[in-house]
């Protein structure tokens, strides 16, 4: 039997949470799944949660936005924290890398 990459990984999400595990680390859990799907497992992961930590490492916005805390992370190192996570989803210089994202005046002349 032969399984899709959303069935292993709601699979992998199950054997996590069932482990019983005070913390665990979530890479992409809704990486390979559509919408209607990541809600789902988004409202049991929710449920499940409760009483642990869990950190998700993931790249779907839709994904972190429950989240209760939004740590960023570049060249390795923690680059900000943010508590109001969806105020942070909406701001994309949190997103974009700072060579991409437009520079203001003062950041263009030096003042």
């Amino acid at each position: 039997m032969q399984l899709s990459g959303g069935q292993r990984q709601r699979i992998a999400l199950a054997r996590a949470f069932l482990k019983n595990a005070p913390i665990l680390i979530l890479d992409e859990p809704t990486s390979s799944i559509d919408i209607k799907t990541e809600r789902e497992i988004i409202e049991v992961m929710e449920r499940l949660s409760i009483g642990r930590t869990v950190f998700i490492i993931a790249h779907r916005l839709s994904t972190l936005k429950h989240c209760d805390l939004l740590l960023g992370i570049e060249h390795g190192r923690v680059a900000f924290i943010r508590s109001d996570v969806s105020k942070a989803i909406g701001d994309p210089s949190v997103f974009v890398a700072p060579h991409t994202y437009p520079l203001s005046r003062e950041e263009k002349f030096g003042g």
